[in-house]
């Protein structure tokens, strides 16, 4: 217990530090807010574009369609939030040698990247997607029960947890090739395709969507427990196994590039 609460109050200064260097220039933290709340209303209006020649798609209905891209940004928004420090282990700290800093001190390694940076951008995607679950909510596409509100939770720390395991995996890869940014923002640039159902995606991509990058067990999968009450072991249960597993694959590559990390040199 008292690893734990040294973590935490060391977390608490790691964050208020942050968060004083981010109100020195309150423009950015505005412009970065807005930049994501944007992108998110241009995914809304391409689904609903879509949905105006598709009345029906794959026999999903608009409403549930929004609860799924609503569900989706809530695990991925929790993501970005406490861990988005990632990407700069895969884009520069490796190469550029900055990553010593993190192993002269005497704290566990992860934990220190993450706690270095909180990204507050990510208010927007979680914006978006509490708006979207709570309206799928008050319209009735799904019941709420005291159950549904426990395993929702579980969901999103798993699907959370998943993000967190294909960033961690690939920014480990940064150790034997110096820069991995490209194969993040690739990695990431799948995950779009988890805020629809995989029905509407040809077998390669529904193949890589639930084995090599399993995003589909971050929104899709969960969501059909909620909103057709889908075998809790093959929805929320699947993803809690994929989200254990994943992540001790992305920690054990990210613990074995740490004993090949050369830092900066000719």
């Amino acid at each position: 217990m008292k690893g734990i609460s040294r973590y935490i109050r060391l977390y608490r200064i790691f964050v208020v530090q942050y968060i004083k260097t981010i109100l020195q220039s309150k423009m950015d933290f505005f412009v970065g807010l807005s930049g994501f709340l944007i992108s998110q209303v241009t995914g809304l209006a391409f689904l609903y574009l879509i949905f105006e020649q598709i009345p029906s798609m794959q026999e999903w209905t608009l409403e549930q369609m929004l609860f799924i891209y609503g569900f989706s940004q809530i695990p991925r928004g929790i993501d970005h939030l406490l861990t988005d420090n990632l990407w700069m282990v895969g884009w520069q700290m490796v190469i550029k040698g900055t990553f010593d800093k993190y192993i002269l001190r005497p704290m566990n390694i992860f934990f220190q990247i993450v706690c270095e940076k909180v990204q507050f951008d990510a208010l927007g995607e979680l914006l978006i997607g509490g708006i979207f679950v709570g309206r799928a909510v008050i319209k009735g596409v799904i019941e709420v029960t005291v159950l549904k509100v426990l395993f929702f939770g579980i969901s999103v720390i798993a699907g959370a947890v998943i993000y967190t395991s294909v960033k961690l995996l690939f920014a480990a890869m940064a150790f034997w090739f110096k820069d991995s940014s490209p194969l993040m923002t690739a990695s990431y640039e799948i995950a779009d395709f988890a805020k629809y159902p995989v029905q509407i995606y040809s077998k390669p991509i529904r193949v890589v969507l639930m084995t090599v990058l399993p995003f589909a067990f971050v929104a899709y999968i969960p969501s059909t427990f909620f909103l057709i009450s889908a075998n809790i072991w093959k929805t929320i249960g699947a993803e809690c196994a994929i989200a254990g597993g994943f992540w001790i694959i992305a920690y054990s590559v990210f613990k074995r590039g740490l004993n090949v990390y050369e830092s900066a040199g000719n």
